[in-house]
């Protein structure tokens, strides 16, 4: 059994605390909204910060931003403030790689452990404990933290030293922003011309160029569904970031700047708070046409 906190409770953090309890783990959960945090059965609602992280095995968190992770983690009475070796930092958030970076050289002076552990998936995958996790750190600490990993995830790849599960995160979330974009369009032309896109969705489940978030998607955007499970103003949020990569390290990436543009249509038109899939409303918006077969 290993003592875990987790902090933050929102659509990830809840459902990894969940099944980390189920797992048989010692679980201390903080949120900075106690009624949130109260929700977890079986596990320890710590006061604060410096409460939740005191002699734990590991601490992770799983939050929305740079700015978020900014506070709870390097915060004037965040978890660097108070974390203490030989305790685990593991980060699951989607943030910049220069922020996990200056995470790492923080915790690094203090001689905390620390491994960038970004998922992919999202509500649903992190209530089964089905997510994906990208992990970067050494070894040592992956093996450590391991236990804790496989208690929330179906499968988990240590991509390399520390930084390289953020960069990684960024990577898959660039694919995921491409196959919206080219669902949307596909989408999108098929009802221009003229086809019906419940069969449209049946060549597109069976085909070579089938994909699980065409699937699930396509399904919703017949049948109108857009509630949030990966709300659209995080992925736009993430394309940012993914264009931050690419520039440092030299790489173009000119289909992130074309799914950014109908984003940030789609973020003026109010549709931020909606899952990111809302985007094929913005693209089924240009051309007149109606895809819902509600």
């Amino acid at each position: 059994m290993t003592a875990v906190a987790v902090l933050g409770l929102g659509t990830m953090g809840r459902g990894m605390a969940a099944n980390l309890v189920a797992a048989g783990h010692d679980v201390t959960v903080w949120n900075r909204t106690a009624a949130a945090a109260a929700e977890v059965d079986g596990a320890r609602t710590a006061s604060s910060i410096a409460d939740a992280v005191h002699r734990q095995d590991v601490v992770l968190y799983c939050l929305s931003d740079d700015a978020a992770v900014r506070a709870v983690a390097l915060g004037e009475d965040g978890v660097l403030a108070h974390v203490a070796a030989p305790t685990v930092v593991v980060d699951m958030s989607t943030i910049s790689v220069a922020l996990s970076d200056a995470e790492h050289a923080a915790y690094a002076e203090r001689g905390i452990a620390m491994l960038d552990a970004p998922v992919f998936g999202s509500k649903g995958e992190a209530a089964a404990g089905g997510l994906w996790v990208v992990v970067g750190g050494d070894d040592d600490t992956v093996a450590r933290v391991r236990p804790v990993l496989d208690a929330v995830s179906e499968s988990v790849h240590h991509m390399g030293p520390a930084g390289s599960g953020a960069r990684m995160k960024l990577v898959g979330n660039l694919l995921v922003a491409a196959q919206l974009q080219s669902l949307g369009e596909g989408l999108t032309l098929a009802r221009a011309a003229g086809l019906d896109l419940s069969r449209v969705l049946e060549v597109v489940a069976v085909t070579d160029f089938r994909t699980p978030i065409y699937d699930g998607v396509g399904a919703a955007v017949l049948a109108d569904d857009y509630s949030p499970n990966f709300a659209l103003h995080l992925m736009r949020k993430d394309v940012g970031l993914i264009g931050e990569l690419a520039e440092q390290v030299g790489a173009p990436v000119p289909g992130t700047a074309v799914a950014a543009e109908t984003l940030d249509e789609a973020m003026a038109a109010g549709l931020g708070k909606l899952n990111a899939s809302a985007l094929v409303k913005v693209l089924a918006g240009r051309a007149g046409v109606e895809l819902s077969q509600r």
